[in-house]
C-alpha cells in the first residue's frame, strides 16, 4: 500500500506515525514545502525570546525519528492532484503515484489589502523564515506595530512584548480575541494589556503603510488619522485553508477540503485533516475549518486508522482556545457566545481580571469562558463534551458559576448524560 500525505504539520506527521503503527509494510511518504523539519508553528513565539532553539521547535526531536519509522520525508511542494489517475505532481514535474492519500496542508496567513503592505520590514509570523526575520529586527526598544489581535495574534504579542519591544497593537474590531471572547472578556484582556505597557488600539484599522524619513524605516496611518514610527509591522489578520493547488482536482471544497466522518474528501481514496479540513464540529454538527491543534491531531489519528482499513468515525472537534497573554490566562470552549433561547451565567470582577461566563441549552452546558481563573479549564471542556445533564445543578451554577467542579463531581455520580 502506498500512502501519500501531503503537509508535515501535526495533522500530517500524526496520521503517518499511525498509518505505520497500523501497517508495518506500507510505504509512506510525508511531503513538505519547508526546508526544516517537521515543526510545531505554535513554538515560534519562544523561539522569538530564545526560550528555545530551532530544533525546540521540532515535532518529534529525534534527527532519525521518521527514518526510524521508515516514513520518507520530501522537500517538495505539490502542484496538482490528479485524483482519477491517483497521482500527484510536484513543483519538478516528478508524478507520484499513490493507493491512498492525506491532504494536509494546513493555512496560509491572509494579506490584508492594504498599500504599503509589501514594504521591507512587514512580516507574518507563521514560518521558520518568517520568525528568524523577526528575530533580526525587534530588539529591546524596538517599535513594532502588530496588525491583529486574534489568538494567533496574541500569542505574538507575548512574544514581541517579551522581547523588548516598545508594542503597539492595532485590531480593527470592538475587542482583542473577538472570535473568542465576548466584549466583556476581550476588552478585559485589553486592558491587561495596556497596564503592561502595551499600546493597543481596537476598532481601528490600518489605512497605509509608509517608508519613514527618519530614524524609523517604516510610517504606519491608521483610519484615525494617527502616524505610528515603527522599526517592524508584523501582520496577524487571520489564515486561510491551502487550497489553492486542488483547483481542476475534483476535490469538493469550501471554507477548507469538504470531508465526511471517517476524514474522507469527495473523490475515493483522497481524505483531509487539520487546518484544511472542513470538518463536523462537535456543538453545531455543521461542518467547520477549525484550525487548533487538538482538532489537527484528532483528524490525523481518524484519517490514518481510515487510510489503513479500520473504519472509525469523527465523532466532531469541540471549539477550544487557551491564551496566555503576559501573564493572563484566557479560555474558550463550545459555544461560548451561547445559544438562542439559552441561559447564562456571569461572574466579573475587572479590579482582579476575574470573569467567568457560562453558556446553557436547557441543563447542558454548551459554551464556557473563563479569565484568570485556570483551575477548572479541563472541567469546563469535560462538561461540555460530555454532555452531562445538570439538572438542579443548573439553577446553582446560574447563580455561582464558579462551582463547576462540584456539579462536574455530582452529575458524573448521578450518571445522567445526555
Amino acid at each position: 500500500m502506498q500512502h501519500i500525505i501531503i503537509g508535515c504539520g501535526p495533522a500530517g506527521v500524526i496520521a503517518a506515525e499511525r498509518l505505520r503503527a497500523l501497517d508495518s509494510a506500507a510505504t509512506i511518504t510525508l511531503i513538505g514545502d519547508e526546508p526544516e523539519p517537521p515543526y510545531s508553528r505554535m513554538a515560534l513565539p519562544y523561539l522569538l525570546v530564545g526560550k528555545i532553539a530551532e530544533q525546540g521547535t521540532w515535532l518529534r526531536k529525534a534527527p532519525d525519528h521518521f527514518e526510524q519509522r521508515k516514513i520518507t520525508l520530501r522537500q517538495a511542494k505539490v502542484e496538482r492532484v490528479e485524483a482519477g489517475s491517483h497521482q500527484i505532481t510536484l513543483n519538478d514535474g516528478e508524478r507520484l503515484s499513490y493507493d491512498k492519500l492525506l491532504i494536509a496542508t494546513g493555512s496560509c496567513p491572509v494579506t490584508p489589502p492594504i498599500p504599503g503592505i509589501e514594504l521591507a520590514g512587514i512580516s507574518s509570523c507563521w514560518t521558520m523564515a518568517d520568525a528568524r526575520t523577526i528575530a533580526q529586527r525587534v530588539k529591546p526598544g524596538s517599535r513594532v506595530v502588530l496588525m491583529g489581535a486574534g489568538f494567533i495574534g496574541c500569542i505574538i504579542l507575548e512574544a514581541l512584548v517579551r522581547s523588548g519591544a516598545k508594542l503597539t497593537v492595532v485590531e480593527q474590531d470592538d475587542r482583542m480575541v473577538p472570535r473568542m471572547m465576548n466584549e466583556k472578556a476581550g476588552n478585559l484582556i485589553k486592558q491587561w494589556c495596556i497596564g503592561q505597557g502595551i499600546d493597543v488600539q481596537t476598532g481601528c484599522r490600518v489605512s497605509a503603510i509608509e517608508p519613514g524619513s527618519g530614524e524609523h524605516p517604516l510610517v504606519v496611518q491608521l483610519e484615525s488619522g494617527r502616524s505610528i514610527e515603527a522599526d517592524l509591522v508584523v501582520t496577524a489578520t487571520g489564515v486561510k485553508a491551502n487550497i489553492g493547488f486542488l483547483q481542476g482536482s475534483g476535490i469538493a471544497t469550501d471554507q477548507g477540503i469538504l470531508i465526511d466522518r471517517t476524514m474522507g474528501s469527495s473523490i475515493s481514496d483522497v481524505y483531509a485533516a487539520g487546518d484544511v479540513a472542513q470538518g463536523l464540529d462537535f456543538s453545531t454538527n455543521d461542518f467547520s475549518v477549525q484550525a487548533i491543534q487538538p482538532t489537527a491531531a484528532d483528524h490525523g489519528q481518524i484519517a490514518a486508522s481510515n487510510m489503513a482499513g479500520e473504519r472509525r468515525l469523527h465523532q466532531g472537534s469541540i471549539n477550544m482556545n487557551v491564551l496566555d497573554t503576559v501573564g493572563l490566562i484566557a479560555s474558550s470552549f463550545g459555544l461560548w457566545m451561547g445559544v438562542e433561547g439559552g441561559d447564562s451565567s456571569e461572574l466579573y470582577h475587572p479590579e482582579r481580571f476575574r470573569y467567568s461566563n457560562l453558556q446553557f441549552q436547557d441543563d447542558l452546558l454548551v459554551g464556557a469562558t473563563a479569565i484568570g481563573m485556570t483551575q477548572h479549564v479541563g472541567v469546563l471542556r469535560g462538561l461540555i463534551q460530555s454532555r452531562i445533564r445538570l439538572g438542579d445543578w443548573k439553577t446553582r451554577l446560574m447563580r455561582d458559576p464558579t462551582r463547576v467542579m462540584e456539579a462536574w463531581l455530582a452529575s458524573i455520580q448521578a450518571g445522567v448524560v445526555g
